[in-house]
């Protein structure tokens, strides 16, 4: 569970002013949830994302991940902490020069103890889950945007993460295989138990997979809660809006 209490983060200004990003933020991500954060651009989706994938710190309140207030973490356990979190980047950050099987076994060879048997083999059942078996040996050049977003699916869960960061997975690809892309994840949070978090401005990337929906504008929480709920509810007008309901 990820409990988001009172979360605020602002930045600098150049006048040595204080730019809110994030204000007050207060959400509960479940275990197993597929949640959604939506908002326009600069509505603070990759600012959270960041901080609950503790690249950044909160200027005020707390991210608790299984008890555990993420500001406190430090060496091996921040270490282990990351060993808990996979990323899917909307660019798919794959390494070039090396095939898609090198791709998806390189967290793995990081990690203290790296039994390549092992590694084989969890790199042979990743390539299987997410179809690309046969692409083992082809490098990132050779690959469709689609099946490099695969790539970087398999890569995420090599180390058995209990939560995948997803930043705008489907942005950069069409209509149908953003369909495909998002079923693999969701067989994934089905079959693996695993909770995902996907940032997004696509109202059907929210419609189509998330249990839950955080709207962000300018920095504020102005909905959030089970999708079929909000959608249900009064909604804030920048929800309307984004779902297509009415104009702001």
């Amino acid at each position: 569970m990820i409990e988001i209490s009172h979360l605020t983060k602002e930045f600098d200004n150049p006048d040595k002013t204080k730019l809110g990003v994030l204000r007050d933020i207060t959400l509960t991500v479940e275990d197993g949830d597929i949640y959604g954060i939506i908002g326009m651009s600069g509505a603070g989706k990759s600012t959270m994302l960041r901080l609950i994938g503790l690249l950044d710190t909160p200027t005020s309140g707390s991210i608790i991940v299984e008890g555990k207030d993420l500001s406190t973490l430090a060496g091996k356990e921040k270490i282990d902490y990351y060993k808990t979190i996979g990323t899917v980047f909307q660019g798919y950050n794959l390494l070039m020069q090396k095939t898609v099987a090198q791709n998806v076994l390189f967290p793995l060879t990081l990690s203290r103890g790296y039994d390549k048997k092992a590694a084989k083999e969890r790199v042979s059942e990743l390539l299987e889950l997410t179809g690309l078996t046969e692409k083992a040996g082809v490098y990132p050049s050779q690959l469709s945007g689609g099946q490099k977003q695969r790539v970087a699916i398999a890569r995420a869960l090599a180390t058995n993460p209990k939560l995948i960061l997803c930043d705008e997975p489907t942005s950069a690809l069409d209509s149908l295989t953003t369909q495909s892309i998002l079923k693999l994840l969701s067989d994934i949070n089905h079959r693996l138990g695993v909770t995902i978090i996907i940032i997004t401005h696509e109202i059907a990337v929210v419609q189509k997979i998330c249990t839950k929906v955080a709207v962000l504008e300018g920095g504020v929480l102005v909905d959030n809660g089970p999708i079929h709920q909000v959608l249900d509810s009064e909604m804030h007008p920048i929800t309307r809006s984004l779902f297509g309901r009415e104009e702001v």
